[in-house]
């Protein structure tokens, strides 16, 4: 590594793994061997840093020194010793299929019952303030903002469930005009528009339908990567404000979907009983994949740290669990040239509201389209 130099200094680079090639630079440091090894026996870190900012540590977890570099390369030689290779190699992991283009697709899906409370009063869930943002679009705004880092395209589509249109109660319908939206912000975008499309916000909270759409989409998006020699695996992101209503339901639902290649990340907002969305975190099934990880917005919105590592815990175990179990190699890892890394350069909605039979409506201009549903 150093040619028996043990101060000469060695430049540190992270990137942020894109499957398109172009991998994003994070940070960067330098040391030497000799400090290498001073870190590893002190226990301290190495401070990320990039256009002047700190942007992490990385952690020397063992450092040892093998040689001094004096010995001639032919003693050097001599001195190897060839062992056989072990019959079987490791199994593979989650950097092995990301590494062969193993792409991410997240789909998001938002409550909108009428626990949620008015949108007309301050404080409440789905309250809309051009000068800030409600819990929803914040644990929308942070914990995509985690998820779209790994989404391939970040294009999501965004569904709705728990709301009223025409008198029918609907537990899975489109939010927005566009079956996908660009980015976070398109998501936030379609969020809103939904305030204006003459909802009802209803009751029951459930979620099976936006499972079993999701599980649908992740299935056939798979399907047609395959035809391609490629691979994808779906994440479901699923904000809301308590427990579900039929938990027996909703248990059943998840055993049905565990063979498909999904991953769902349910987010409770607000202060209320999560009892049962821990209950499904929880809940293993022999033969049957845990898909569920649960996150109380409120205990990690503070440490964006603490937030990421809740948000993805569980997901690359799943991710390889499911190809795994199918039989699915990871792809031969894709190379990139030193070319193609680059680094990046770091509204007021009008509600009209009325109430009926204990049910919040909301009215207003807007297009919508359900006759998908």
């Amino acid at each position: 590594l150093c040619a028996g130099e043990k101060d000469a200094p060695i430049m540190v680079k992270v990137y942020d793994f894109e499957s398109s090639g172009k991998h994003v630079l994070m940070g960067q440091c330098e040391t030497t061997v000799n400090g290498l090894v001073s870190a590893s026996l002190r226990n301290t870190n190495f401070t990320l840093t990039e256009k002047g900012k700190e942007t992490g540590q990385i952690v020397v977890v063992k450092a040892e020194i093998s040689g001094d570099g004096s010995a001639s390369i032919e003693d050097r030689v001599a001195g190897m010793s060839v062992k056989s290779m072990p019959s079987s190699s490791p199994p593979p992991n989650f950097v092995d299929y990301i590494a062969g283009g193993c792409e991410l697709n997240v789909v998001v899906g938002i409550d909108f019952t009428g626990s949620n409370g008015d949108p007309r009063k301050a404080g409440t869930l789905h309250h809309l303030d051009s000068n800030s943002l409600n819990d929803y679009e914040k644990a929308i705004k942070s914990i995509l903002g985690v998820l779209s880092k790994y989404d391939s395209d970040k294009k999501f589509p965004v569904y709705g469930f728990g709301a009223k249109y025409d008198g029918v109660v609907r537990h899975c319908f489109q939010c927005g005009t566009q079956e996908e939206v660009e980015g976070v912000g398109g998501v936030l975008d379609a969020y809103r528009s939904v305030f204006k499309s003459g909802l009802v916000m209803s009751s029951p909270t459930d979620i099976t339908e936006v499972i079993q759409t999701a599980a649908a989409r992740a299935q056939n998006s798979l399907e047609a990567a395959k035809k391609k020699g490629r691979q994808t695996y779906t994440i479901l992101l699923l904000v809301t404000d308590g427990a579900v209503s039929d938990i027996s339901a909703t248990a059943k639902c998840l055993e049905q979907v565990h063979d498909t290649p999904l991953s769902i990340v349910i987010v409770g907002v607000g202060n209320a009983d999560f009892s049962g969305m821990r209950f499904l975190d929880d809940l293993r099934r022999p033969g049957k994949r845990d898909i569920v990880q649960f996150v109380p917005f409120n205990e990690h919105s503070r440490d964006a740290v603490d937030l990421s590592s809740t948000t993805l815990h569980e997901i690359p175990s799943q991710l390889v669990e499911y190809f795994q179990k199918k039989g699915i190699a990871p792809l031969t890892a894709i190379t990139t040239s030193e070319e193609d890394i680059v680094v990046e350069e770091e509204d007021e909605i009008d509600l009209s509201l009325d109430f009926e039979d204990d049910k919040i409506i909301v009215s207003g201009s807007g297009n919508k389209d359900f006759s998908r549903w």
